[in-house]
Order: structure tokens, then sequence, then C-alpha cells
């Protein structure tokens, strides 16, 4: 198997409501694969899909109940520590959810956590090991 990661689904409680957080908050911009039942965002080399949580756990067979911590965070990288404050600092005048506020780490970066509706975490942080560059 190749290593490649091609789409990531959240399974969200409200597509509309979801949907104005990534676009209205982070601002991006919806690609025309989407439809009334799922939307879908281009990133670099992948896809970030949202799509109902219940639908999602019946595609998957699975039950979709469940609370708390998912086990897992998506990041965004950002060139320096004064973009991460930038950031912070807009999506707290957006309302959004502040989970850590940034500081510096242990691994030896500047990081801070926001949630989005669901409550995925999303890490926003500079690493100063990491080339984002390369990453496109």
């Amino acid at each position: 198997m190749e290593q490649r990661l091609t789409i990531i689904t959240l399974g969200v409680k409200s597509l509309a409501t979801s949907i104005d957080f990534y676009e209205n908050k982070f601002g991006w911009t919806r690609s025309e694969m989407s439809n009334d039942n799922i939307a879908f965002y281009q990133l670099n080399g992948m896809l970030l899909s949202l799509y109902p949580k219940e639908a999602l756990a019946e595609d998957a067979t699975i039950r979709s109940a469940g609370e708390g911590f998912p086990g897992f965070s998506l990041a965004y990288n950002t060139r320096s520590e004064q973009e991460v404050d930038d950031l912070i600092d807009g999506f707290r005048n957006k309302g959004v959810k502040i989970v850590k506020e940034p500081q510096k780490v242990f691994w030896g970066g500047y990081s801070s956590y926001i949630a989005d509706p669901d409550g995925y975490l999303w890490e926003i942080a500079f690493n100063p090991f990491l080339d984002v560059d390369s990453l496109s």
C-alpha cells in the first residue's frame, strides 16, 4: 500500500453549522464536488470532508453513540510563532472556542488548540523543525 492519505471525513452533528465554521471562521472554500449531503474542502494533496455523523456511522456499519475525546487531532502548521498568535486572536474574535492558549511546548515548538462545533481539535502550531512549504 502506498503512503497516502486521500480524504479525512469528520462526522458532524449539523452539516450547515460545520460548513459555516469552516467557511466563515477558517475562510475556506467548498469544493465543486460538494453537494447537499456532503462538503469537501481541497487541502494540500488531500480532501477534508464533512458528513452527517449518523450517516457516516451507518455507512461504516457501526453505532454513532459515544462522546468525549476522539483520540486524534488535526493540525495547521504556521511559519512563525507570530502567525499562531495572529490566527488565535482572529479565531477568538470570531467566537471560536480556544481550548489551549498559544504557548511554548515541550517538543520545542509553539502551540495552541481550538475546537470546531463538534469538538474536533485543531492544533495551530509553529514547528521550527518542519518546513511547511515542502509539504505542498
